[in-house]
């Protein structure tokens, strides 16, 4: 998947942008508050996802502007398309999209459409901070790969809910627990169900992950990722019978649980309590890791998912990497910016010095919201 040409206007402070993209390396330069994350941003949205930095509608318009308007054309394994998004400061809620030409209801409606993966300094979170950033990380990729599981997820959360909501009754000492019994036999089939695709994923993502790690750093660490289940421990590899043994396994763990849960007044295990391990040399990068080793452990986990989506789609998404040079030694600096094989990669940056060192490409300087070569 590549992008040949993307236009941007009124986006944030984006003004009159019109890029023709290498199809391999992208560098966009320029000093902080530029406008070169917001062109990152504003190619994500066109994959259908929320902001990677949260923002809402109203703020995707520059201040002074009337409107912002996205415009990428993009070639996939079959053919090119347009994607198009247009917002209006007047009508919020009536975003115009289109792809192909064809109008659109949502932004969301784009999901599958243009694939893409992201690396932002926040992604250092993903190896730093708290487990449900992780598992997000998993459900998200996972999603991409197999858009059923958004549904096989809420629908669990929704199950979640009630039951959580009936311990809270409990707790308070009113109810009666075989109330719980249809929540529990729901929550235990969904949440084999999503066991089962979370650990197969996270075992096909810790093979790509580890390949990279090893290229990244010169063959000199070794890298491990393990999905971590408090229902299930380390007892799921090989196992995929969700409808039967795993589900009534899983059923088995809520009743067992059952009085710490109405002491708590919530769900205490499940997939909502899950996390993903990340080891180098042995050790936890979470609390031994350098702050080097933390960023090429995400950038190699993001880069091993576009491996991923390539094994099952047949087609590697496009790489969007912001401020990923920055605290990277210049060995990993040369890999992110000469050994991305087979994928178009943008890469914004303040610092220009690194980009010397690439081999092909084109350079971009980003400066009060116009870029050009």
């Amino acid at each position: 998947m590549v992008i040949n040409r993307i236009n941007v206007d009124g986006y944030k402070n984006l003004e009159n942008i019109s890029l023709d993209l290498d199809p391999k390396m992208n560098i966009i330069c320029g000093e902080n508050a530029q406008g070169k994350t917001n062109l990152i941003e504003a190619i994500w949205l066109c994959s259908g996802c929320r902001s990677f930095r949260g923002t809402r509608d109203k703020d995707f318009i520059g201040f002074e502007k009337d409107s912002a308007e996205v415009e990428m054309t993009f070639t996939d394994a079959v053919r090119q398309q347009e994607i198009k998004f247009a917002v209006n400061k007047g009508a919020l809620k009536d975003k115009l999209v289109t792809l192909n030409g064809v109008k659109l209801p949502l932004l969301s409606k784009l999901f599958g459409t243009f694939k893409c993966v992201v690396f932002t300094p926040e992604d250092l979170n993903l190896i730093k901070g708290s487990p449900d950033v992780r598992r997000t990380f998993v459900d998200m990729s996972i999603a991409q790969v197999k858009h059923s599981y958004v549904n096989a997820l809420n629908k669990y959360n929704q199950i979640l809910f009630q039951r959580n909501a009936l311990l809270k009754t409990l707790s308070a000492g009113y109810g009666d627990t075989s109330a719980l019994d249809i929540w529990d036999e729901q929550l235990a089939k969904a949440g084999a169900y999503i066991s089962v695709l979370r650990y197969t994923y996270s075992k096909i993502l810790d093979k790509y992950t580890s390949q990279l790690y090893a290229k990244i750093t010169d063959r000199r660490e070794i890298f491990n990722l393990f999905y971590r289940s408090t229902v299930y421990g380390k007892t799921l590899a090989g196992r995929t019978d969700y409808e039967g043994e795993l589900a009534n396994e899983y059923l088995e763990k809520l009743k067992g649980s059952l009085q710490n849960d109405i002491r708590a007044g919530f769900t205490t295990i499940g997939i909502h309590r899950d996390d993903l391990e990340s080891y180098v040399n042995g050790m936890d990068v979470r609390y031994f890791g350098s702050q080097g080793q933390s960023r090429s452990v995400a950038l190699s986990m993001k880069l091993a998912h576009a491996r991923v989506l390539k094994a099952e789609q047949g087609e590697y998404p496009v790489i969007l990497l912001d401020d990923v040079l920055s605290e990277l030694d210049p060995k990993r600096q040369q890999f992110v910016l000469n050994n991305i094989d087979g994928m178009q990669v943008i890469i914004t940056c303040c610092d220009s010095r690194p980009v010397t060192e690439m081999k092909e490409g084109k350079v971009f300087t980003m400066k009060n919201g116009k870029a050009g070569e």
